[in-house]
Parts: C-alpha cells; structure tokens; sequence
C-alpha cells in the first residue's frame, strides 16, 4: 500500500486526531485508543482496564442504558473494543452518512461516563467479566497458558506480569469508587487518539470532531506508568500443569526487543522462520521429520513499553524430547542463521500481514492509532513491509542468538514426561 496523506490536528484539549481518505466505499472508520491496559494497573486491582472496556457501552449522561449499541446497530453499524497490556480501543465503522453518530457517542462517553457509572451496572459487568474469564481461559483446554507463561516470565509485581483480563478475587474487590478514579486518570482526551478513515472530507471532519470532543475538559496529566524493561532470558523456569487436557503439550515463552526499534523487525522475522506455519524449521523437525508432535506453532506479541513476547507452542505425547529437539533447532539457526529463501519467505509474510492489517477502513484506521498512541507517528504503518524488507539475513542471527537461545525461556507443561 502507498502512503496516504494524512490530516492531524491537536484539539485544545489534547486529543490527537487522525484523518486519511478512502473512496473506495461509502464509509467511515472511527477509532480511538486510550493509553491506558492492564500495566497501568495497580497491585489489588488487575482487570480493571478490561472491565472498564465493558462499563463504556453502559450509557453516559446522554445515553441510555443499551441505547450506545442500539443506536449503533440501527445505523448498520459494526462496532466492538478490546484491552491489551498497553491500551485500550474502541472502534466503529458506519455508512458515512452517521459518521456524526459514531463521534457523537464517543464524545458523550469520554466526557460524561461516570454520569452512568452505578453500583448496578459495575455489578452486572463485573458478572460478565467472571463469566468471559470462565468460558475463554479458565474452562478452556491450556486457556491460562499465556497468564501463567506472564507470571513465570515476569518478575512479581512487574507491570506486565499479568494479563489484561484480571483475577476473579480482584475483579470482586473492585468498587465503584475505583472505576469513577480510572476514568478520572486515564480516559482524559489527552491519553487519546481519535483516528477516521473512509469516504469524508477531512476539513469537514475535523470540524465534526472539534464540534463534538472539543468541549470535554482536558482533565489531569495521566501519572508515568511503572517501567517495563526486561533483558533475554538466561535460565529455564518451568512449571507443570496439573490439568486434563486433550493431548500432552509444551509451551515456550521468550522475551523479545520492544516495539518500535529495528530489533524486532529481525526477532520477528527469526521466530517466523523458526515456528511460523508448516513451512518453519520447527514443524518440518517435529511434526514432519521425528513426528514428535501432531501441531507446532510459533508467534510474536510485540509490546511497545517493555519486551516483546514470542510464544511456541508443541501437541505432543513425549514433552521432554519435544524440549530436547526445541533447543536443537536454537542452537542450530544460531549458529546457521536463516538461508535466502526462509528470509526472502518470512519477509514476503510480513509484509502480508501489513496488508491484511490495513487494506480496510476499520484496519488502517486502528493501525493509525495505534502508530500514534505508541510512536507517535501514525504514518509509520505505511513503512512496515519497507522495515521488514531491510533486514538483512546477518540480522536475523543475531537477534536468534541473543533473545532465543537455548536453555533461556519459561516453559509450561500439560500431562506427557515430566
């Protein structure tokens, strides 16, 4: 994808806006990214951030109870949110003609939530929080695999050593006092980029927005978050999972360079060679070759504000040697380093991914946010696949040497050897 040019205006308030032009279909992305995940978080109340997510479609002074999503469904609307360890999104795509819905209900709610925050409706989502957290973790076969490979990983109380949807303990000891405090210090426009993608008129889109957000105070500058440096890791922490699940398995976490760096273009491109679909190194040894597993799978969290995250996966009955043959293939791409077809391959994946990420109004605007909450720069997402491709085969051996050498990762088992 070419570069698109970009309209960005600062309100007075400090929200960041981001506009960019798409004909192609008659409509209007908008999306907004708080500054604010589960890191920011303090000790006593994990999962806020996430439950926050849900209490913004509850109603805010001008809203209903319901209305936010009904409003929005009437519109043709598609619509949703999410929370990660350093942000939290809201995003809606409409036919252009309610582009001045979707910004009027994501002013409404930026500026009046705690209107409609109540002791009711912080008690029916926390309920439906607990219940999220049974159904897709804690009922699911490894479904706290990455929240217990974060605790391994992290040292206690370091910000990303838990996830972003919390424990049920303090999810229960949340009160409605902290939820109006939490909005109070984080969901103020300056912790905000607001970003519109499709077919609209960036001056008048701009006014729209100055119309609707620009009122809202600009509230308290948002306190630093805890620092979130961790270096490659130099030992194995292990732990076994006294869990029935369907098949043995084996997972391995790594630590990564941060985001943001020329680092985690090369870490990203050695752990795709190494694991990333049935043409990586790992399932051509494993599944292929010793048939030591029935699945190998290997990816990358990349974190702007502590390291990256790589997560391999292994279904296999003998997890020990599934462990052995790991630090085999290590060892061996850091010593061999990749070969010019896995480069060329990996490459020619990234930049798959940059245009499957963008290449609709809903992605390219939250990859905008995401560019200018974390770097910003929200034109940096138009030099992804460019990153990806300067990095060179010598770089990729030397970011395998330092961040996924054998013997140096935490590791989770389920059932098979011990």
């Amino acid at each position: 994808m070419a570069e698109q040019p970009l309209h960005e205006h600062t309100l007075g308030n400090g929200l960041r806006v981001v506009v960019c032009e798409d004909h192609v279909v008659p409509l209007a992305a908008v999306n907004i990214w708080y500054g604010v995940g589960s890191r920011h978080e303090r000790a006593g109340r994990t999962g806020l951030a996430h439950l926050f997510e849900h209490l913004m479609f509850q109603g805010s002074a001008n809203v209903a109870e319901g209305e936010h999503a009904a409003l929005l469904e009437s519109a043709g609307a598609t619509f949703n949110a999410s929370t990660s360890f350093e942000r939290t999104n809201y995003y809606e795509t409409v036919p252009v003609s309610h582009l001045e819905l979707a910004l009027w209900l994501e002013a409404d709610r930026m500026g009046t939530l705690p209107a409609a925050l109540t002791q009711a409706n912080l008690d029916n989502q926390r309920d439906v929080v607990k219940n999220e957290r049974r159904q897709r973790y804690d009922n699911q076969p490894y479904g706290t695999a990455f929240e217990r490979l974060c605790r391994l990983t992290f040292p206690e109380g370091h910000p990303y050593a838990h996830t972003p949807i919390g424990s049920m303990e303090d999810l229960d000891a949340t009160r409605l006092e902290d939820c109006i405090d939490f909005f109070a210090t984080w969901y103020a426009p300056g912790n905000a980029v607001l970003s519109i993608v499709g077919d609209v008129d960036p001056e008048a889109t701009l006014a729209a927005v100055e119309r609707y957000f620009g009122g809202i105070p600009a509230g308290p500058q948002t306190p630093p978050a805890r620092p979130g440096d961790l270096g490659p890791l130099t030992e194995i922490k292990a732990e076994k999972v006294d869990e029935e699940v369907p098949s043995p398995a084996y997972f391995a976490m790594f630590t990564l360079p941060s985001d943001g760096g020329d680092d985690i273009e090369a870490a990203e491109l050695a752990v795709d060679i190494l694991g990333g679909g049935s043409g990586s190194r790992l399932y051509d040894r494993m599944v292929r070759r010793d048939q030591i597993a029935t699945e190998v799978w290997a990816g990358v969290t990349r974190l702007a504000s502590g390291p990256s995250l790589a997560l391999v996966e292994a279904i296999g009955p003998d997890t020990d040697r599934i462990a052995e043959v790991l630090d085999e293939e290590l060892a061996r791409f850091a010593e061999e380093g990749p070969d010019a077809d896995e480069t060329a391959r990996a490459t020619a994946q990234a930049e798959r991914g940059f245009l499957e990420q963008t290449e609709t109004v809903t992605g390219l605007a939250n990859a905008l946010s995401q560019n200018a909450t974390q770097f910003g720069d929200p034109a940096r997402v138009f030099t992804a696949p460019e990153r990806a491709a300067s990095v060179t085969a010598d770089q990729i051996t030397a970011m395998a040497r330092r961040w996924l050498a054998p013997g140096a990762r935490t590791v989770l088992t389920y059932g098979g050897a011990s």
